[in-house]
């Protein structure tokens, strides 16, 4: 009986923390990259330029993007599916040399599309540029309550090292081109 009373206690505690943690989350990496902000920028300012840094597509063969007729600046655009991570979209609300870019993305989970607001910016580090990729968004329009305070911190995870992985990325070609 005991041990029912302890499995109950748990799974209420769980309950309890997926419902009061919050649904916002945030998402920052950084990475310095041994060029100036404009080498940095040729790829992240060009989503034609993406897969070749990017590990979503290294990692799901299934992906399979599509580029609006407008790939950089303000207005540039693509959309994506995905068997095995599911569909999305983003696009560019700032996109300068010297600063970074701003992107919306929405996820698109059967009939729910899920916003987020990113970014990538650029700022001097000694000889170099560092560059910092962060996403915010809000888990309440994806998942129940109980789910969704539980789902932040494996989320921040997953995300966080696929950031992480871009970065160097990132790092690798721009560095190569340099």
């Amino acid at each position: 009986m005991t041990v029912l009373y302890i499995i109950l206690g748990l799974l209420a505690v769980i309950v309890i923390a997926g419902l009061v943690m919050p649904s916002r989350y945030t998402i920052v990496r950084k990475d310095t990259i041994a060029a100036s902000p404009a080498a940095v920028h040729a790829f992240v300012g060009h989503l034609e330029k993406w897969p070749e840094w990017m590990p979503w597509e290294q990692d799901d063969p299934s992906v399979v993007t599509k580029l609006s007729d407008k790939t950089t600046g303000v207005g540039a655009a693509q959309s994506w599916t995905s068997s095995k991570a599911g569909d999305g979209e983003v696009e560019f609300t700032e996109c300068d040399e010297d600063t970074g870019i701003a992107y919306d993305m929405t996820f698109i989970m059967k009939d729910k599309r899920v916003p987020a607001k990113a970014s990538i910016r650029y700022a001097p580090a000694g000889d170099g540029t560092e560059v910092t990729w962060s996403m915010q968004g809000d888990l309440a329009s994806m998942m129940p309550p109980v789910i969704r305070g539980l789902m932040k911190p494996v989320m921040s995870g997953m995300i966080g090292k696929q950031f992480a992985r871009g970065l160097a990325g990132l790092k690798e070609k721009v560095e190569a081109a340099a």
